[in-house]
């Protein structure tokens, strides 16, 4: 007799996720979206994905809040004919700020070591041209003072951000329990004042270090910068990956114009200038030195 067939239970595929269908607090559409693309990338050089419709409601809702507006349609037409500070808050809530003390931990030994081949004789500048709240100065400026000891005031760096808010935090200096917890104890005990009191909880990062960096806003798609070169090393981390090739090689090419001949660039770990082989020739590990032809 024939095998009797062997029963297959059905395949169960589970339902795909749906979108919150609940009613928006304000009217948002596709136009409107287009129209905050086209401005954010007119005024930031940020390229924004279609996927981020989402992240632009949540983020400019709160501003239609504080400005009065009933749709996005009214506010972005008021920041249009008289936008003035609310064009700093516009691009303020579309920036993103993630950072931390020491991030991408690989390219502070070949900082240091670059710094080491420069020594004491001549001034030193770097720029840090996405500061953000401060952390990455201030890693900077820690590296700084292990490779030169007491003496490191011929050192300067200029930290730089589009958000006036992040700088605002990053000039204090003063951060959460939480935000220095991977540093050693050795680096907390040797850069940062302990909180009392109020303060308790909180570490402030000590004047020695505060006094070799200068915070200030820069927009990278600014006709002119207020840095001037030469400068012997630029951070500029996870934020060409907001921008489209041509503004990318805008911007490389003013920066190659700011560095010394042997001057490093340090770029995020996604981020790659092949398309600018011309300006810059890589080292490995998202280093870039100037490109020899040049």
């Amino acid at each position: 007799m024939p095998d009797k067939p062997r029963f297959v239970p059905p395949i169960v595929i589970p339902p795909l996720p749906v979108r919150d269908a609940r009613p928006r607090e304000f009217n948002f559409l596709p136009a409107d979206f287009e129209r905050v693309r086209k401005l954010i990338y007119q005024r930031a050089g940020i390229s924004l994905s279609p996927i981020k419709q989402d992240m632009v409601y949540s983020r400019l809702a709160r501003r239609l809040r504080a400005t009065g507006c009933r749709s996005f349609t009214e506010y972005l037409d008021a920041l249009e004919k008289k936008g003035s500070d609310e064009w700093e808050r516009f691009v303020n809530a579309l920036t993103t700020n993630l950072t931390s003390f020491f991030r991408e931990a690989h390219h502070f030994p070949i900082f240091a070591e670059h710094l080491r081949k420069l020594g004491t004789q001549r001034p030193i500048r770097v720029w840090c041209s996405a500061a953000s709240t401060g952390e990455e100065a201030y890693s900077l400026a820690i590296t700084v003072a292990e490779t030169f000891g007491a003496n490191f005031s011929h050192v300067s760096i200029i930290a730089s951000d589009l958000d006036t808010n992040v700088l605002e935090t990053a000039r204090k200096g003063v951060y959460a329990a939480d935000r220095v917890d991977k540093l050693s104890a050795e680096r907390l005990r040797r850069f940062f004042q302990r909180g009392t009191g109020a303060q308790e909880g909180f570490y402030t990062v000590r004047p020695e270090l505060k006094a070799i960096i200068s915070f200030q806003r820069i927009n990278l798609l600014d006709a002119s910068y207020l840095v001037r070169g030469p400068l012997d090393v630029i951070f500029c981390r996870n934020v060409m990956i907001y921008f489209d090739k041509p503004t990318q090689y805008k911007i490389l090419a003013r920066f190659a114009s700011l560095m010394q001949p042997d001057g490093l660039l340090f770029a995020g770990h996604s981020e790659s200038f092949m398309h600018a082989a011309d300006l810059f020739r890589s080292l490995g590990k998202t280093v870039y030195a100037l490109d020899k032809a040049r």
